[in-house]
């Protein structure tokens, strides 16, 4: 019932503020950043659910079991059942000599209830002298961490510019040094350029980054993605009752996109 008791909840006075501050931050296209860089291992990769224009994306509060490839093995959630019923409709539809033209269709809504792998990947913005994070897709993420892994040996000498440009599956990230920091950053952004090696970036603050969906909460995500939760053999009343605050990171959600366990 309690959060604190005692000594524990006498101290909590002294905090300053509330709930730990989320360092994610919104990355749309034509944003841009200018960054240090603390590690090329602040990264989290994760699983995420959603549907554009319908459904922000989540993480299941209880993610399914995946082995090393990303393949689930164990506890799917409703969302991973409701993709492989539209799988295995796919499959009759093609073993019943069904056109491709009318099997695409059902392997597409299909891939729409599947988790998309995504990363989270952590820089120290010049700007305000904070971390911060920014979510990106598996491609995205590569080409990132392939000039993080270039200047491994020189980020605390040099500061970089991270920009998106374009939209939807064309979006493309960009992390470019900075040339000249004397005539490129500002006095304060080189002030905070100074900070950089002050403190390693927080691991577990990740988890304040993502928006965490309880089973009944899913299932109506279902239902507002068009989905019929009769065919899992759910449904609304039958569910587990949505309270009126579900147990989430109090966190804006990240961006609509492509979202197990977070894995440090």
């Amino acid at each position: 019932m309690f959060t604190k008791v005692g000594e524990a909840a006498a101290q909590a006075t002294n905090d300053n503020g509330g709930a730990q501050e989320s360092p994610i931050v919104t990355f749309k296209s034509g944003t841009t950043y200018k960054v240090g860089v603390k590690s090329v291992n602040d990264v989290a990769e994760y699983y995420g659910y959603g549907i554009y224009k319908k459904v922000n994306t989540f993480v299941p509060k209880n993610p399914a079991e995946r082995n090393a490839r990303g393949f689930i093995e164990s506890n799917p959630s409703v969302w991973d059942r409701a993709a492989d019923l539209l799988y295995t409709d796919a499959k009759k539809a093609e073993e019943t000599g069904a056109s491709e033209a009318d099997v695409k269709p059902i392997r597409d809504e299909a891939y729409l209830f599947r988790g998309k792998k995504r990363y989270l990947r952590a820089f120290f913005d010049l700007a305000t002298g904070k971390d911060i994070v920014v979510d990106l897709s598996p491609k995205q993420e590569t080409q990132i961490k392939a000039v993080i892994e270039k200047y491994a040996k020189k980020l605390g000498k040099v500061a970089f510019e991270l920009g998106k440009t374009g939209q939807s599956t064309n979006a493309a990230v960009s992390l470019s040094p900075v040339l000249d920091m004397d005539e490129d950053l500002t006095d304060a952004e080189r002030v905070n350029f100074e900070k950089l090696g002050a403190a390693p970036f927080d691991l577990e603050s990740f988890e304040t980054c993502l928006y965490v969906a309880d089973e009944a909460e899913q299932v109506k995500n279902l239902v507002i993605a068009g989905f019929d939760i009769a065919r899992l053999g759910l449904s609304i009343g039958a569910a587990p009752v949505i309270t009126a605050e579900p147990e989430v990171t109090d966190v804006k959600p990240i961006p609509d996109g492509e979202v197990p366990q977070l894995h440090f």
